[in-house]
C-alpha cells in the first residue's frame, strides 16, 4: 500500500488545540467484547486517484479539508459516484466556522475539530452531513484500527513536530520527542486516516497520501474521532457485530443542544 506521489509537499497547518466537551460520546462505550479484532491491515486508499489541496497549501483549513477528503473517500466506495470537493467548499466551511476571510491573514487562525464535527453534523460541509461522531482515546491503536475498519476513516488531530517537515514517512526522530521532535513544535494538524498496515498508517493531506509510523501516531495524536456517515452506515452494509450503532443513535438524540 505504498502511497502514490510520495514526494514531500509542505502545506499549511491549522488545527486549534483540542477541546473537551463532556457531552461528546466516547467510542469505547459502544464496543462490546463480541466485536471481532480489526484486521492487521485495511486499505480504503485505492478508489480515489486525485486528492486536492482544498486551499490547505495557502490557508490553515486542514480541519475542513480533512472532512471533505473523508466525504470523497466514502463516496468513492459507497456513493453512486465520487464526490469531488472544491477549494471553495473547504474555504466556505472555514469561513462559516471561524470567520476566515481571504485576503485577511489575521482571520487565518485554524479550526477546532470538535466545532467542525458539530457543524458537519448539523449544517454540513460541502453539502454533506454526518449523523454521529464519537471520541476515540488518543493514541489508542485498537480504537483507530476499529474506526478505520468499521467506518472507512479516522478523523485525527496531530501535534506536529518540526522534525516531520520534509519527511516522506512521518516518524519520531532518532532523538525522540524532544527538540525538533517536540510535540506541537511545528503546530496542530488534522488528517483523515484511511488505511493501515502492521507498520504504518496512511492519511490524506496536502493533495496526496501520506504514511506515518504507529509510533508517530501514538506520540503526536492528541484527538481522534470515529465519524459515522449516512452514505457509509446507511447502505446495505449490516451494522457490525459488537458495535451498538442503534444505542449510539439513541444516545446522540438525548444530548441537549
Amino acid at each position: 500500500m505504498a502511497p502514490r506521489n510520495s514526494q514531500p509537499i509542505m502545506g499549511k497547518l491549522g488545527k486549534a488545540p483540542a477541546r473537551v466537551d463532556k457531552r461528546t460520546l466516547n467510542f469505547a462505550q459502544y464496543l462490546h467484547p463480541t466485536l471481532p479484532p480489526a484486521p492487521t491491515a485495511k486499505n480504503w486508499t485505492d478508489k480515489v486517484t486525485d486528492w486536492q489541496m482544498l486551499g490547505n497549501d495557502k490557508y490553515g483549513d486542514c480541519v475542513e479539508a480533512a472532512a471533505l477528503h473523508m466525504e470523497q473517500s466514502w463516496s468513492a466506495y459507497e456513493g453512486p459516484q465520487e464526490f469531488e470537493p472544491t477549494d471553495k467548499e473547504a474555504l466556505d466551511a472555514y469561513t462559516a466556522l471561524t470567520g476566515f476571510q481571504v485576503g485577511d491573514p489575521s482571520t487565518d487562525r485554524g479550526t477546532n475539530m470538535l466545532d467542525a464535527l458539530n457543524f458537519w453534523r448539523t449544517a454540513g460541509i460541502g453539502g454533506n452531513t454526518v449523523f454521529a461522531f464519537a471520541a476515540c482515546e488518543p493514541g489508542n491503536l485498537e480504537h483507530v484500527r476499529a474506526t478505520i475498519d468499521l467506518f472507512g476513516a479516522a478523523y485525527i488531530g496531530l501535534q506536529m513536530p518540526y522534525s516531520a517537515q520534509g519527511q516522506t514517512v512521518w516518524m519520531v526522530p532518532p532523538g525522540g520527542p524532544v527538540g525538533p521532535g517536540q510535540p506541537n513544535s511545528w503546530g496542530g494538524h488534522c488528517v483523515p486516516v484511511i488505511g493501515y498496515t502492521p507498520t504504518q498508517l496512511i492519511c490524506v493531506t496536502w493533495g496526496k497520501l501520506q504514511p506515518m509510523t504507529w509510533q508517530f501516531f501514538q506520540t503526536y495524536c492528541d484527538e481522534a474521532y470515529a465519524v459515522l456517515s449516512g452514505q457509509w452506515a446507511d447502505t446495505n452494509r449490516a451494522d457490525p457485530d459488537g458495535f451498538t450503532l442503534s444505542q449510539l443513535r439513541e444516545d446522540l438524540a438525548a444530548i441537549p443542544g
